[in-house]
């Protein structure tokens, strides 16, 4: 279907801050910027173990976070903040509800992450700060939709603002002294087991470069302060059958763990695997877990964790 005027000018300007905000070159070059703390806020994809130091992945004992492994790259290990850390990113967390993916209250959200780090701390001048969100926003308005809370049309409303939210605490990082702020969007939840087994796909895939365009056209103009990491595109390629085993991976479309949580877990429905719970043992029996793109139904194993800390630190390399 040909886009309208006012959807085809968003994706232009999309297209056009992605652009901005990403650079331009192929450089190897290594930046000059030697980062004195690694900061991150956001969700389950760059929790580094909120709770008790597990993680949403196979908790293996590997470096098994993209955070880590872009923290590592510089010679930082992270700690979460329930620990001391600078690791602020909490599993399920939405962008400024504290209401989490899995409809219970009283996770941190993005916001107040960012709250909780400035009422004990302020940003330094090499200070890189990390900030990721989506995913638990469209998983919770699409669990709205399935249960007939809201329609379609509103979920991509409310989605489409959850977008413009993140936007606003980019500026909100910018303003309080963050020099080199790290932004990713939610990468596409269509391609995940969950996505499909929903059998909207196609509208999951819409409704996630829905988030990421709102989220990127207002700060188009901070490209001096903001590098935007595509996770999208990267993951897209990682979670993809038919570009999966080019990184490695021969299965992108089963989780991996066994981990069942009979609780709400990870906002997919009750008796569903949990990545949270999921370790060596808890896997498919014979399973080789580098083989595997997925966790569970919504997050990564530690391989394509691995693959896409070492991205997001060459492009920030480049960049500064």
């Amino acid at each position: 279907m040909i886009a309208t005027w006012p959807r085809l000018a968003t994706l232009i300007a999309a297209g056009a801050a992605s652009s901005l905000l990403a650079g331009c070159g192929s450089s190897t070059t290594v930046g000059a910027l030697k980062p004195a703390r690694i900061i991150s806020f956001g969700d389950a994809f760059s929790d580094v173990g909120q709770q008790g130091g597990k993680k949403y992945t196979v908790n293996d004992g590997s470096v098994n976070n993209w955070v880590n492994t872009l923290a590592n790259s510089y010679g930082f290990s992270m700690t979460p903040s329930a620990a001391g850390g600078t690791g602020y990113a909490h599993g399920l967390a939405r962008v400024s509800t504290s209401v989490n993916a899995a409809g219970n209250p009283g996770t941190p959200s993005i916001s107040q992450q960012i709250d909780q780090f400035l009422a004990v701390d302020n940003f330094g001048a090499n200070d890189v700060v990390l900030i990721n969100g989506g995913m638990s926003d469209i998983v919770a308005e699409m669990s709205a939709v399935n249960a007939g809370l809201e329609t379609t049309a509103q979920m991509q409303a409310n989605v489409q603002q959850a977008g413009r939210d993140l936007s606003t605490l980019v500026k909100r990082l910018v303003g309080s002294g963050a020099n080199y702020v790290v932004v990713l969007g939610t990468y596409n939840l269509g391609q995940t087991p969950w996505g499909v087994a929903t059998g909207r796909s196609e509208l999951l895939t819409s409704i996630s470069t829905e988030f990421n365009d709102a989220m990127l056209v207002p700060i188009v103009s901070m490209g001096k302060n903001v590098l935007y990491v595509d996770a999208a595109y990267y993951l897209n390629l990682a979670s993809n059958p038919l570009s999966a085993p080019g990184y490695g991976l021969t299965d992108a479309l089963t989780p991996v763990c066994t981990s069942i949580d009979y609780g709400p877990g990870i906002g997919t429905g009750t008796g569903q695997v949990n990545s949270l719970l999921c370790n060596p043992s808890t896997v498919i029996s014979g399973a080789s877990i580098a083989n595997y793109t997925f966790a569970d139904a919504l997050h990564f194993t530690p391989a394509v964790h691995r693959l896409f800390g070492s991205y997001a630190y060459q492009k920030l390399a480049v960049r500064w």
